[in-house]
């Protein structure tokens, strides 16, 4: 507080922390956009209203100003143990080793939960976690400019926060609803702050029985309203400006090139290039898995739906927070007529790093996994929001859908798909069309052209290499590749597959590409009677799924030599009417690779994952705000140090700061001497051996006989000399030397890290009121 400001009751305090409330609760609606429901603004409106009326309560109590600050930090960490801690806590409130154990791995989650999320986000329990610690934050943050600073003009620092981080994930911003309510709680509390301070003035110029040294000043009520609605109104338009002009993530970057710390990417554009995996001789282990009914399938990790000339990728559709795996929906376009059947498999992850899960398609529920899981509607597929892959043991349930060739044959239109599924370029290279053609008009079905595109692929004609794409300058998977594949006629999975899809879609029939896993390779090893199969790098594979109404989507095996081509699926298999999906294993001769996926790339077994570390690295944001809430107190005392050194060097009541200073320190140190005259604690810290110097007992008389001067004698209105200024400066330096010097190192140590003074209830003289001081 500033010496001419005005001491406010618990009353007038509490009408600037309700104000400050509401500016911060009507802030943090700007993150509307980012994150799905309203449940997390509840959330954050309990915590920042936790933090701030503790600081009102402890205010009202008497508890000093500047420890108030340390104080609403501690309410913060209560609050976060008691709605994160769980069962780690002490009585759910006091934090223990295992709660700062589990605020590390929220705050790791945290960082995975924004890279991988699209906007609008489910919030998971480690995103509500970096929400509460934000917002706690900035509440403690304002409760300092407002109530300790008084200066709340400046609450606009901690409030731009969520008003900027809008501009930087989504075009539109920040909505001009909440600019206006936030513009209008921020003129409220500049109103609240001004009529506080007038009142508070008008007391203590009535108050008789107190001796001011500074005579209270009014200032011009309006003078200071057209003030703070300058401020305001230069704020507001600033951060509108800012939220507006500030350039997007979703359109200032090539999404799916950032690293995994892109804030809330919007969804993921992984361009297929199994190649440079395919070329690695070495294969690391990928995961295993006991299929208890001797079910050989593959597993998806994503599915590809999106054609855009050069590139497949995932279209952008944010996680459903509904969408749970403990139950999953049923397959798209899927009839009750088709027999289906459910087998569970247990799997554990080695070294894969993906937030996609390795499920087969289609799965009906998984159990058992750590972190947030979410299935896709149209593929069924398995994202983490807040974790990945590594060390994940879980039981998944497959679905197997037996579709007879019958029923295949007789699909009729797909009228139960999206339309994107068909959708391609208009121009292309004439040799797909052309194949298509070729391919398909000798069709009398869908189902039939699907399997002479995929007999085609597989014939003597085409030869499975990973090197020849590369030699020949056509390795990826868009049309000018899959018009050079055709004419070469040598690729691998991803030319294949791609290939498939393309034609496939030409012809009219749906179509999309999964990339996940063959099937692995039995080994010896049993568990409870039950052959284990490891699955690996080189069983990385990509391969299409085609739409058939009434069945759902089918998979195929367009790619010679790889994995087991689907019974339903080979030449004659029309004569066979009862022929259902496969259930062989894999073959393992070829090698595989694996696409390059964003934003994980540590589908080859890399450990470059940023945050798959280690429990000790986990450990030092947890360490670094250990040190930084212990360095609380020592700062706050420091800055207070300095403001009364600036008042003595200004000469503004230079007496009075000086003593205050010296007893300061002297109670850090833990001498008692909070209350009593300057002659009575001048007497009682004599007597120690460090104050015999002659002079530094002279020292310490001089600022004794400076303070009862200031505080006693007629008040002639000068200033002190310069030399006066200078010379007790030097007095309070020579005193406080002495009295650490003098001091035992426990009690040094005590002095800076913990200064009691902050504690120690400040006792008013009676009659006596010293102006307003640091």
């Amino acid at each position: 507080m500033h010496p001419d400001q005005a001491v406010l009751t618990p009353v007038q305090r509490l009408a600037l922390t309700t104000a400050s409330f509401v500016l911060m609760a009507t802030a943090i609606m700007a993150l509307g956009p980012l994150i799905a429901g309203s449940g997390w603004w509840w959330l954050c409106a309990f915590v920042s209203a936790g933090v701030l009326f503790a600081g009102a309560g402890l205010r009202a109590v008497r508890v000093p100003g500047g420890l108030v600050p340390v104080l609403e930090a501690v309410v913060l960490l209560m609050l976060l143990t008691l709605l994160f801690g769980g069962s780690t806590g002490l009585l759910f409130l006091v934090p223990l080793p295992d709660t700062f154990a589990l605020f590390g791995e929220l705050f790791s989650g945290a960082q995975r939960t924004i890279a991988q999320q699209s906007v609008p986000a489910v919030t998971v329990p480690a995103l509500s976690f970096a929400l509460a610690l934000g917002v706690g934050v900035l509440s403690i943050l304002l409760d300092v400019l407002v109530q300790v600073a008084r200066r709340p003009a400046f609450a606009a620092v901690p409030v731009i926060v969520p008003l900027l981080i809008p501009g930087f994930i989504v075009e539109s911003g920040v909505g001009l609803l909440v600019l206006v309510l936030v513009a209008a709680s921020y003129l409220l509390l500049l109103r609240v702050d001004v009529r506080v301070n007038r009142a508070a003035r008008f007391e203590h110029a009535r108050d008789d029985g107190v001796t001011t040294v500074t005579a209270p000043r009014r200032v011009p009520v309006a003078s200071t309203l057209g003030a703070s609605l300058g401020v305001a109104g230069v704020g507001i338009v600033v951060a509108s400006m800012l939220a507006v002009s500030t350039p997007s993530i979703s359109t200032s970057l090539l999404l799916g090139t950032g690293s995994q710390s892109t804030l809330f990417a919007r969804g993921v554009s992984p361009f297929i290039d199994l190649g440079r995996d395919l070329r690695r001789p070495e294969a690391r282990p990928a995961f295993r898995y006991l299929a208890r009914d001797g079910d050989r399938p593959y597993f998806t990790l994503l599915t590809l739906d999106r054609f855009e000339g050069d590139v497949w990728s995932v279209a952008d559709r944010p996680v459903d927070g509904d969408n749970t795996v403990d139950a999953m929906g049923a397959p798209v376009g899927l009839s009750p007529d088709v027999e289906t059947s459910e087998h569970p498999i247990d799997v554990l992850v080695n070294e894969v790093r993906t937030t996609w899960l390795p499920v087969p398609y289609p799965s009906t529920s998984v159990e058992g996994l750590r972190g947030s899981w979410f299935w896709d509607e149209d593929s069924l597929t398995v994202r983490s929001a807040d974790t990945n892959t590594a060390g994940q043991r879980y039981e998944v349930t497959r679905l197997a859908v037996e579709p007879t060739v019958v029923q295949l044959r007789e699909a009729g239109p797909a009228t139960s798909v999206d339309a994107r599924y068909l959708e391609l370029p208009e121009e292309m290279p004439e040799i797909i069309g052309a194949t298509a053609v070729n391919l398909a008009s000798g069709a009398a079905t869908p189902y039939d052209a699907a399997v002479a595109i995929q007999a085609y692929l597989r014939s003597p004609d085409f030869r499975y290499s990973t090197e020849a794409p590369v030699e020949g300058g056509y390795d990826g998977g868009g049309f000018d590749v899959i018009g050079a594949f055709l004419e070469q006629k040598q690729g691998y999975c991803v030319h294949f597959a791609s290939t498939m899809a393309v034609l496939a879609r030409e012809a009219g029939i749906p179509a999309r590409i999964s990339i996940g896993y063959t099937s692995g390779t039995p080994t010896t090893d049993r568990v409870d009677g039950v052959q284990r199969v490891e699955v690996d790098t080189h069983d990385l594979h990509a391969w299409p799924e085609l739409y058939f109404e009434g069945v759902g989507w089918v998979p195929f095996e367009p790619t010679p030599g790889r994995g087991s081509v689907p019974e339903y699926s080979r030449p004659g298999a029309g004569q066979s009417p009862t022929s259902v999906l496969p259930t062989g294993p894999a073959s393992s001769t070829a090698p595989s690779g694996r696409p390059e996926l964003d934003p994980d790339r540590g589908l080859a077994g890399q450990t470059s994952d940023p945050f798959a570390n280690s429990g000790a690295l986990r450990v030092i944001p947890i360490l670094f705000g250990i040190v930084a809430l212990l360095a609380i107190p020592s700062l706050v005392r420091a800055l207070q140090r300095g403001a009364r050194r600036r008042r003595i060097r200004q000469g503004r009541e230079a007496a009075d700061a000086a003593w205050r200073e010296f007893v300061a320190t002297a109670t850090d140190i833990g001498i008692g001497v909070e209350s009593g005259t300057p002659r009575a604690i001048a007497s009682l810290v004599a007597a120690r051996p460090a104050f015999h110097e002659p002079v530094v007992r002279a020292a310490l008389l001089r600022l004794r006989d400076a303070v009862e001067r200031a505080r006693f004698g007629p008040d002639d209105g000068r200033e002190p000399a310069p030399e006066s200024r200078r010379r007790l400066l030097g007095d309070l330096d020579a005193v406080r030397s002495a009295l650490l010097r003098d001091a035992a190192g426990r009690d040094r140590a005590a002095a800076a890290l913990l200064p009691r003074s902050l504690v120690e209830r400040v006792v008013r003289v009676p009659g006596v009121r010293a102006g307003g001081g640091a």
